[in-house]
């Protein structure tokens, strides 16, 4: 464009559009409400530090801040624009208003020129203002300097900081600073705004688009209008949802949820497909990752809150997405978003994030598989309401087995005797019968040390093998040990009763599969839990010390080294041998 023989340049929308007023700084009403009292009642401060995100107006507020103490009209709570300071703040003429970037000009020899400079009285206007940018980057030796100008400053000066990291800032400086927190523009007041910026230039845009930008803008006004203007420039007449996604990288929110669909339903190939077309169509693996978090937690929200759709990040509320809702549970949800997570930061240092894209479809494809064989002891206090039920099945199933095995193992006489009143218990394991105690003790009679110490020796071979066979399985095993052996069987001694059941009534088979497979011979597994092992041995003990009192008598005395072997290993791995 020409104009009196000169090519005039085109300026960008955000600067166009940029806030002349401060109630034109949209989004921060807490802060432009008190900005403007204290101009109008000229109770404004020394120094100011504006923080928060970029692109919501904190640069804007400081300069219109400058106009507004100088304004000729002052007292004034927003500038007039007309008057010679306005207009000589607004094209830069005046020298008593000067912006520095922190970031380029981060040295102490800028923050001197200052102090040699803040003593003297302004020229042009009534107030000198210094509006330091991105202040965090200044280094120690400047903010040394620039606290000793904030401690004393003449009363004609105003400092105005704005930074996006005000943790990085000393507090020394801060204390000495009114604070105003700058928040992220929310996406109605984005889209409001875009709506009468594209009104006033005459652009069409979809809506859809609209809301597309306010999303990739992150809170942020300057970001919006930036994609606004490019989109703008993009689109043949009217700015559409496709333009935006191909300027952002971002894909649609279809594509999102046919993706998740194939994963939620299992379908690898389709997941894996989408991801390929993804990287052919230009698309940055890690912003696809990042929308489908997105899409996961707009999913999540909506099952828990659905009335709280407008927080929702990446997603509109539309009839295949309230489909999808409804077949995906919130459990799923919990477990993707986790697994998700934890891929995206191995991609921020991957060189290839395309195959950790790929891996965590593949990883989602077989989630549930994987999660049913391979539950851990204890993980069962997280499951369902279904899975405790079949629980509760098994251990009915288990006392109906040791009801009937005590039925059948009674003698005549305990038959016909009335059962005497259940007392109840203590603890929620079921006590051990006495036909079963003593059906143990008849199993210990065939018990012997050698039979024991042979199978013990090969033990851990035996947990290798289940653990090959069954990942769970030996889970469960590692809570026991053999306590007893003899040729046809063995006795497992478990710490826990739910450990003890879960082998009884999946993995016994496992079990019994393994120790014939290294013993050489098949082997019947009996189990119990640990205390009722150790009555049982002690009962074992006395009786056989009762029928036979002559080995009591017969034993030899206690040897020093015996005993201390016993402490360590147990009796029942001990074999003491007299030599001559």
């Amino acid at each position: 464009m020409r104009e009196g023989g000169y090519l005039v340049a085109y300026q960008a929308l955000y600067r166009v559009w940029r806030p002349k007023n401060l109630e034109d700084v949209v989004g921060q009403s807490h802060i432009t409400r008190t900005l403007q009292n204290s101009l109008q009642q000229e109770k404004f401060s020394h120094a100011y530090l504006f923080s928060g995100p970029r692109g919501t107006g904190k640069t804007s507020a400081a300069k219109i801040m400058a106009k507004a103490i100088n304004c000729k009209r002052a007292p004034v709570s927003e500038p007039c624009h007309e008057c010679e300071a306005c207009k000589g703040i607004s094209d830069g003429s005046i020298v008593d208003v000067v912006e520095i970037d922190a970031a380029s000009n981060n040295g102490v020899d800028e923050i001197r020129y200052i102090r040699e400079h803040v003593m003297a009285s302004p020229r042009d206007v009534r107030y000198k203002v210094y509006i330091i940018d991105e202040v965090h980057m200044l280094s120690t030796g400047a903010f040394n300097a620039l606290l000793k100008t904030l401690e004393e400053p003449p009363g004609h000066v105003m400092f105005i900081l704005a930074t996006t990291e005000p943790h990085k800032i000393p507090l020394t400086i801060a204390s000495r600073c009114q604070r105003f927190d700058f928040k992220r523009i929310s996406a109605e007041d984005l889209i409001e705004r875009m709506r009468y910026i594209l009104h006033e230039q005459g652009i069409d845009a979809e809506e859809e688009a609209l809301q597309l930008i306010s999303r990739a803008a992150e809170g942020g006004m300057r970001d919006a209008l930036s994609l606004l203007d490019q989109a703008s420039s993009f689109a043949e007449k009217t700015v559409t949802a496709n333009d935006i996604l191909a300027i952002t990288g971002a894909v649609s929110q279809s594509f999102l949820g046919e993706t998740i669909q194939a994963l939620s339903t299992k379908d690898s190939a389709k997941a894996i497909q989408a991801a390929d077309q993804l990287i052919r169509d230009g698309k940055d693996p890690l912003r696809f990752m990042e929308d489908i978090i997105y899409y996961l937690r707009d999913l999540l929200l909506y099952r828990t809150a659905p009335e709280l759709n407008q927080i929702l990040d990446r997603a509109s509320v539309d009839d295949s997405f309230k489909a999808l809702a409804e077949d995906i549970t919130p459990s799923w949800l919990y477990e993707v978003i986790d697994i998700l997570n934890k891929y995206h930061r191995d991609m921020k240092g991957s060189s290839h994030p395309k195959i950790y894209l790929e891996l965590a479809f593949i990883h989602l494809s077989n989630h549930e598989k994987n999660n049913e064989s391979s539950v851990a002891p204890g993980a069962e206090q997280g499951a369902n309401h279904e899975e405790l039920l079949q629980k509760i099945q098994h251990l009915e199933k288990e006392v109906e087995r040791i009801k009937s095995d005590t039925s059948a193992n009674t003698n005549v006489q305990s038959k016909q005797a009335p059962k005497p009143p259940a007392r109840p218990e203590r603890t929620p394991q079921p006590a051990m019968s006495s036909a079963s105690m003593q059906k143990i003790e008849h199993l210990l009679e065939k018990a012997s040390k050698q039979s024991l110490q042979e199978l013990t020796s090969q033990w851990a071979e035996v947990m290798n093998l289940v653990k090959k066979e069954s990942v769970p399985g030996h889970a469960w095993v590692s809570d026991s040990k053999p306590v007893a052996a003899f040729n046809e069987g063995l006795l497992l001694a478990f710490q826990n009763e739910m450990h003890r059941n879960m082998v009884d009534t999946k993995f016994r088979a496992t079990v019994e599969s393994a120790v014939e497979q290294v013993m050489k011979r098949p082997m019947q597994v009996f189990t119990l839990i640990e205390p009722e092992w150790e009555k049982i041995k002690s009962q074992y003990r006395e009786r056989m010390e009762k029928e036979q009192p002559s080995l009591q008598e017969e034993a030899p005395p206690g040897d020093p080294i015996v005993d201390e072997a016993v402490k360590l290993v147990g009796e029942e791995l001990i074999d003491v041998k007299e030599h001559n």
